[in-house]
């Protein structure tokens, strides 16, 4: 008990998690922090909101999806419910459409807590604090991710009012960027890593949103690619001379794109306490759905859990994804979605239970 007490919020808020059962059947999208406003200029969403449309009603409903929105949807403390359900009416309709051949359920995060208090929000019976995905013995537990730092988010609540105040009709009309744990690294890691010791002594898996950082099976992207590197650094000797110059220029890419990780501070992974040099999976992050060049999200389809990228087709950047895999164009809409990356749920948990 000594362990759970640093975390005694984390267990209960595994203990009252709305459970769910996951079988080899189950196809599982999970997407967090649409921070929807009124379609201005300060709304965040405003950017992906076409490619949310589009990936939701011509992808993931076409192939029978369940829907989880961990947290974060609504950008409650800059604009008001009503004039955000008035302005995304059909992606709330989208949301809706997801009961049809599966579950829709909607975790609420620090920006749009003040859901509690509203009776007439027209998604409140899929409005809940946490789940747990039970699949065959194993625990996946999926919350937005501010309840790891109970204390700062309790005293946050208590300055709710102010803090909502200040950017609804100050920060936002004068333009001041609204300070959040998405913006610090510092924070997000603190969050991230108290996370991270709570699944490990649970021996679950925790998804969640909130630092706006896809994580995949508590990997930083820069923990990725330079796993990679060494990967193709240790198969250039055993392939013939005609692959050498192929696995020469991925390393060269692949190096770029490590330094722009660690330009921007976003090569800081998790790792056990116990054992410094090995990462445990048991951290995985949706990311966000208002990046500049795309949107992440998770899936569980199969068996499997993976890591996605959305983004406009027409973009000349390249998405480096673990795999390799290649991005595949969604019909005639413009916009291609890339796996980053990929593992069976059989692997993740018999990893966890042989590391913790």
């Amino acid at each position: 008990m000594h362990h759970y007490k640093k975390h005694s919020h984390l267990e209960r808020l595994l203990d009252r998690a709305k459970p769910v059962t996951l079988d080899d059947a189950s196809r599982v999208l999970i997407l967090s922090d649409l921070h929807m406003g009124n379609g201005g200029r300060h709304d965040e969403f405003r950017h992906n909101a076409g490619l949310v449309k589009t990936i939701l009603g011509q992808y993931y409903l076409p192939q029978k999806y369940s829907l989880v929105l961990n947290g974060d949807i609504e950008e409650l403390f800059k604009f008001s419910l009503e004039s955000i359900e008035r302005k995304w009416a059909e992606v709330y309709e989208l949301f809706i459409e997801f009961k049809a051949h599966g579950f829709f359920w909607k975790t609420y995060g620090n920006h749009d807590v003040a859901l509690l208090e509203r009776k007439d929000y027209r998604l409140s019976s899929s409005l809940v604090e946490s789940l747990k995905f039970h699949y065959g013995d194993e625990t996946i537990l999926l919350f937005h991710g501010h309840q790891a730092a109970l204390f700062l988010w309790q005293q946050y609540s208590m300055l709710s009012r102010a803090v909502i105040f200040f950017l609804r009709y100050i920060a936002k009309p004068t333009g001041i960027k609204n300070y959040s744990v998405a913006y610090s690294s510092r924070r997000r890691f603190v969050i991230e890593k108290s996370i991270y010791e709570f699944s490990n002594q649970a021996k679950i898996v925790s998804i969640i949103g909130h630092t706006h950082r896809p994580l995949f099976e508590s990997l930083s992207k820069a923990d990725y690619l330079n796993y990679r590197i060494e990967d193709l650094c240790r198969s250039y000797s055993s392939v013939d001379d005609e692959r050498r110059p192929d696995i020469k220029r991925k390393i060269v890419e692949l190096k770029t794109e490590l330094d722009e990780c660690y330009k921007k501070g976003k090569a800081i992974g998790l790792r056990s306490g116990l054992y410094n040099n090995i990462t445990i999976p048991s951290v995985f992050n949706s990311g966000c759905t208002i990046g500049k060049r795309c949107i992440t999200a998770l899936e569980i389809e199969g068996g499997l859990i993976r890591l996605v990228c959305w983004y406009n087709g027409r973009q000349t950047r390249d998405f480096i994804s673990e795999r390799s895999n290649l991005p595949i164009k969604l019909d005639s809409t413009g916009y291609s979605r890339v796996v980053l990356n990929e593992d069976s749920l059989d692997y993740v948990f018999s990893r966890l239970h042989l590391l913790t």
